[in-house]
């Protein structure tokens, strides 16, 4: 069974928002979390933003490997059905965010965890996301 360890979260972070940086986005806030939704690693650019960014990268993150699905696909059905976002919401104690941004980490077909994005739109979140995953060698689940 495959761990996220801390060098590759840790690289996901940094890819992350050297990402963001040449895409000219706004200042980004990275969570990775592990296979059981526990913190593994974190990072808020200097700048102006929402106090709540840690939150909801967090929330992205957490939501993502909760579900086991993209916080983009959960977007997708929350959309269709309010009242399973609402649940959701609920269930998880109010500590997920069901808008893209979240992306699944995983090894192979094996979710090792997921990473969360805040800062600029939703779209940019993910991508800079994305970059983060495939820069530590790992799979991103969008």
């Amino acid at each position: 069974m495959a761990k996220l360890t801390l060098e590759k979260a840790q690289i996901i972070v940094s890819k992350t928002l050297e990402k963001g940086r040449e895409l000219a986005l706004g200042p980004l806030t990275v969570a990775v979390v592990d296979d059981g939704g526990n913190m593994k690693a974190f990072a808020r650019e200097d700048g102006p933003g929402a106090a709540l960014r840690p939150q909801i990268a967090t929330g992205k993150a957490f939501g993502a490997v909760g579900m086991g699905l993209s916080s983009r696909v959960i977007n997708d059905r929350v959309l269709e059905r309010p009242h399973f976002g609402v649940a959701l919401v609920g269930a998880s104690d109010g500590r997920m965010v069901p808008v893209p941004g979240g992306v699944l980490i995983k090894d192979g077909d094996e979710i090792i965890g997921a990473v969360g994005v805040s800062g600029d739109t939703s779209d940019n979140d993910e991508a800079a996301a994305v970059a983060g995953i495939e820069a530590a060698k790992l799979i991103a689940g969008v």
